[in-house]
């Protein structure tokens, strides 16, 4: 055979080895990229854990049923239908006081005294003015009785004419003088009682008493002040105290008149006070003042409570809350509330976010009714913790997150 068909039918081993090293390449190559592919994707998923979301938050909070029932809103104040200014009718030294801003008195109760030595020695001067009357009186009536014996003898003497009628006349006369002089005394006894008596009230009127049960408001006066009832005089004070009758306190509200059609007598309402804000108290809509301040054209609504509480002070600032209907006792307490845009619907599951720390933590939820523009949550999540609001798609339970700078 020729040598070139035999070199032909040699086997050439370099060849084979590069046939057989191509498919391990091609298997380590594959390798190579899969495991490229898993680093990419596992970089990303650290990437997605790692990197925060934008959102923003809001506070679960609480609301009242009633909003729901609200026909109107009004802002007012807290006034004691009944307060005075106490003042004494007399003028003097304020010489004692017993009560201070708080102190809780009854009606009658002398809460200050002025200094009276002048008007109680005028008050003894007319006692004794009444003691030296009534004396006359029982002279007086010694004398009538001696006149009327004298007229008895007398009368005895004439008719056996012992005695002249000019005698008798006289006798008559002095009985008659005695008679009335008794008059005169008992008329002197009456002056004398009422001179008295107006020393009495005199002394009276230096002593301050409460007009009606109630809480003193403010101290107007010290001891040693110079108390008169026009307080016209420099440094002289006219009321003493100023009190109010705290079963009185009602609320005034200024009512436009566009909005009169949506209340009536007798109207349920709500207060909520600036000072209170986490207590809600039930009141009712007494009674229209029948004019109009034609300057805001508004009426005044005088609103009184229902359940009064001893926190309600006057001047306070309060908010109203008109209710088309009465709320039962069920429907007064505060109810956990959220904005609707906070809950989301995922896997059949209705949730928020809710954020602590850095982290937004995906909570399940029950939900309730709609009150006014929120949405109760009866289970999940309690008032004062912050949840996001519109949740991204990207956000996710454990999410890092990142919030607005303020």
């Amino acid at each position: 055979m020729p040598e070139a068909d035999l070199a032909k039918l040699r086997i050439n081993r370099s060849e084979g080895a590069a046939a057989a090293g191509a498919p391990r390449k091609r298997r380590r190559r594959v390798l190579w990229v899969a495991g490229a592919l898993l680093a990419v994707a596992a970089a990303g998923l650290a990437l997605r854990l790692t990197s925060a979301v934008a959102v923003e938050t809001v506070a679960v909070t609480t609301a009242y049923p009633s909003q729901a029932h609200t026909v109107l809103n009004a802002t007012g104040y807290v006034v004691a239908q009944r307060k005075a200014a106490v003042a004494s009718k007399a003028t003097g030294r304020l010489e004692w006081l017993g009560v201070r801003e708080g102190s809780r008195v009854k009606a009658g109760e002398v809460i200050a005294r002025l200094e009276d030595r002048d008007v109680k020695a005028q008050m003894e001067q007319a006692a004794a003015g009444v003691r030296v009357a009534q004396a006359n009186l029982e002279q007086g009536e010694a004398e009538l009785r001696e006149a009327g014996r004298a007229l008895g003898r007398s009368q005895e003497l004439l008719a056996k004419k012992f005695v002249s009628q000019a005698a008798h006349d006289t006798a008559v006369a002095r009985h008659e003088k005695a008679r009335a002089a008794i008059s005169a005394l008992k008329a002197a006894i009456a002056v004398a009682q009422a001179n008295h008596r107006a020393a009495q009230v005199a002394m009276e009127q230096t002593l301050i008493r409460a007009p009606f049960d109630g809480v003193v408001l403010t101290k107007n006066a010290n001891v040693g002040d110079v108390i008169t009832p026009f307080s016209s005089a420099l440094g002289s004070q006219a009321a003493v105290v100023t009190m109010a009758d705290m079963s009185t306190l009602e609320v005034e509200a200024d009512i436009s008149e566009s909005s009169l059609s949506k209340v009536k007598l007798e109207q349920p309402c709500e207060i909520q006070l600036d000072a209170l804000p986490d207590a809600r108290f039930r009141w009712v809509l007494h009674r229209l003042v029948p004019t109009v301040d034609r300057s805001k054209a508004t009426v005044m609504a005088k609103i009184r409570f229902v359940d009064s509480d001893p926190r309600i002070l006057p001047e306070m600032s309060a908010k109203v809350a008109f209710l088309a209907r009465e709320m039962p006792p069920g429907e007064r307490a505060p109810r956990t509330v959220v904005q609707p845009a906070a809950i989301v619907t995922r896997n059949g599951r209705t949730e928020v976010f809710v954020v602590k720390g850095d982290r937004a933590t995906a909570v399940e939820i029950r939900t309730g009714a709609k009150i006014g523009e929120m949405i109760e949550v009866v289970s999940g999540v309690s008032p004062g913790e912050r949840v996001v609001v519109r949740p991204p798609r990207a956000l996710r339970d454990g999410s890092k997150v990142s919030l607005p700078a303020k």
